[in-house]
This record gives structure tokens, sequence and C-alpha cells, in this order.
């Protein structure tokens, strides 16, 4: 199958991390030729999608389960073999480049989409390129695989803007070293939050870990196995009807790992509640008693991040984007890769394959009734 005459290619696929480099999988698979039937674009200045800006201290054998690529067994690759004492940034990274190489992606990158608009028979992609030149694509197709990295979530609270000290989302921590000596409070209930606590325990001279639920530790066993999947169906019911999705961690608790129970006998993991307030110089409890804080590190999870598709108008009145199968409801030519139930890296995989076989229906669709005409 060949691009269109009337646009530059058929598919633009936005991002190139795991739910990206599955669809492109698959739309290979299924005979678009990269780069010109399909093009990929990538914000990010090297492989890995998000991974390559994660803490250096990050281990695979301590981070959320990574799933292989589609494929990447070919190259004779896998993650359950993987360095387990290299930074999870550089093995991602190193992985994921040798995949696109092998399979010749042709990703386009430093590639940052500022809009996605609707000319009638076709959708323009605009994109910065290395920060400078904008240039336009035409498409006949959307997929959009961005992920959430880029929209970090930091939820207000009274006095937030007052603190005086450092505020710092997950999306910008880089090592505990930063935080030698100092008092130091952790906003979250994950197991980044968790990693946090882990690694500044013997570098902070205080640590205060609060969240704004109740930890719920569980075993890895059947019953975590059942909250994951009632998570994922939370997920799946929140995109269909366009709302504001949840977060997975709330629907599936944290893991009892030896690491995390020791730290939990260590009393290093013994949550607070929410406190009520900021201060300049720390946070306040509704009690009345208060902790000094020099920097507040804001482990609270991410949003879609949509911004680029707003010229679309496919948000709901609900606040997010009504999808179904992987297809905005809105607009059947914008899929979304690695959205809501697809968000974890089997989940992306699996969708890869659906909505590459979906986009090649569209596509043939399309073309049919042109040529009906």
């Amino acid at each position: 199958m060949t691009s269109t005459t009337e646009t530059d290619t058929s598919v633009v696929v936005i991002g190139a991390g795991q739910a990206g480099l599955s669809v492109a999988y698959y739309l290979r698979r299924l005979g678009l030729d990269p780069g010109n039937d399909f093009v990929l674009l990538d914000r990010g200045p090297g492989t890995g999608g998000a991974w390559q800006h994660r803490w250096e201290a990050l281990r695979i054998g301590s981070a959320h389960r990574i799933n292989d690529l589609p494929g990447l067994d070919e190259l004779g690759l896998s993650f359950e073999t993987a360095d387990r004492h290299m930074p999870a940034k550089k093995v991602v990274a190193d992985y994921y480049r040798a995949y696109e190489d092998h399979y010749d992606f042709q990703v386009v990158r430093n590639a940052d989409v500022v809009a996605v608009d609707n000319f009638g028979e076709h959708l323009n992609v605009t994109f910065s390129l290395d920060g400078e030149e904008m240039k336009t694509v035409s498409t006949m197709l959307v997929i959009n695989a961005t992920g959430t990295w880029g929209a970090p979530f930091i939820p207000w609270y009274p006095g937030l803007k007052s603190f005086e000290g450092r505020h710092l989302h997950t999306s910008e921590y880089r090592s505990a070293r930063e935080f030698t000596d100092q008092s130091v409070v952790v906003v979250g209930g994950g197991t980044s939050a968790i990693g946090f606590l882990l690694e500044l325990e013997n570098l902070a001279s205080n640590l205060t870990w609060v969240s704004r639920r109740p930890i719920d530790f569980l075993e890895d066993g059947p019953l975590n196995l059942e909250a994951r999947k009632e998570a994922v169906l939370i997920q799946d019911e929140a995109a269909r009807a366009g709302r504001v999705l949840p977060s997975i961690v709330s629907g599936t608790g944290v893991p009892r790992t030896r690491r995390i129970q020791a730290g939990i006998e260590r009393g290093v993991l013994t949550p607070r509640p929410m406190f009520s307030s900021i201060e300049p110089n720390g946070v306040r409890w509704k009690d009345g008693a208060f902790q000094q804080a020099d920097a507040i590190i804001w482990s609270t999870g991410f949003r879609p991040e949509l911004r680029h598709l707003a010229p679309l108008k496919l948000r709901e009145k609900e606040g997010g984007v009504a999808v179904g199968q992987g297809v905005a409801w809105r607009d059947p030519r914008v899929f979304f890769a690695g959205y809501g139930p697809q968000a974890s890296t089997i989940g992306a995989n699996r969708a890869g394959r659906m909505i590459a076989r979906q986009a090649i229906a569209t596509l043939s669709k399309i073309q049919a009734m042109k040529n009906g005409r």
C-alpha cells in the first residue's frame, strides 16, 4: 500500500515510546512502508520514549514490569534477561535504538507536534523541528501515542505558591544526591514515591511521606492480579465515557516486594495523611502539626498529553476524550495508542496490533469512497 497522492503520507504516528513503536511494528507487518506510507514523529532527542528522561538510580528490577516490544525477540533481546545493574533509562534506550534500526522505522526526532488540524478530507500535523523550523505533514490518519510524561500533574493546595523551598515533580527528579542533608516531603502513593523515599533514606536529614489516600500494600499474587484487571476496566469505562482518566495505582495497590517490606519494617515507608496547607517553610496538617521542608517532591502522576489535539475539539464536557477500542468517537481518523486501559507496556503491545489493523481498514474505506465517486 502506498500513500495517497493528495497527502504527504497515509498515517502519522505521534510518539516513539512503547505504544508508538508497537503500532509502527504492526503497520509495517501489514504492508505500510516506514517513512513513506507512515511517518513516526517523536519529541525526544533520543530513543527510549519517556524512559530516557527517568532518574539515574532507577533499575529495571525495581521499576514497573517492562514488557518486550513485539518482534524484539527477532533481535535476540528481551527485558527479562536485561542487565539489572544498569540504569533502566540506558537499557531501554539501547534496546529501542536497536529495534528502530532493525525495522528501519526512520523516526523523525526532536519533532514537537504543536497542532493537528482538520482540513476536511485530510489532517495536517504541524511540528517544530529541533525547536526552530516549523513543518507540516498532511495525512489521512493520526495515531496519537504521546503518553503522559509531558503532562505532569500537581494538585493545588492552599499556599502552594507561597513555598520558598523547591517544588519538584517526578518528571524533574534526577538524583537523591541533590537533597543531601535536606528536609524532604514526598507526596504520592505509588511506586515512584516509594522509590524516592528509599533512595533518600540515608541522604536527607528528614523524610516525610504523605499520601492523599491510604496505601494498599498487596502481595503480588492472584488478589493483586484481579485488582489490576479491575483498574483496567475502570480506565476503559472512563475513556469510553470521555471522563478524566483515574489513576491506575489507586486501583491496583502497591506490590509488597522484599525491598518495600524491609522499608516498612525500618519505618521509612509509613505514610501520613495529606497535609491541609503549604507555608513558606513547610507543610501543616489540620491538627496544627507542622513539618519544616526544604523540598516537596510531587509524585502525583500525570495526565494524557493531548494539547496538540485541541484544534480537533475531541474533548467531552466531562473533561476527557471519548475513546473506544482506541478510536476517538468524535473523529474516527484519530486513534489513541497507550491511552487509558492501554497505558501499561503489555496493554500498549496488544493495542498496537488492534490499532494498526483498524487503521488499515479505515484507509481501505477512505480509498473505496474515493474510487466510488
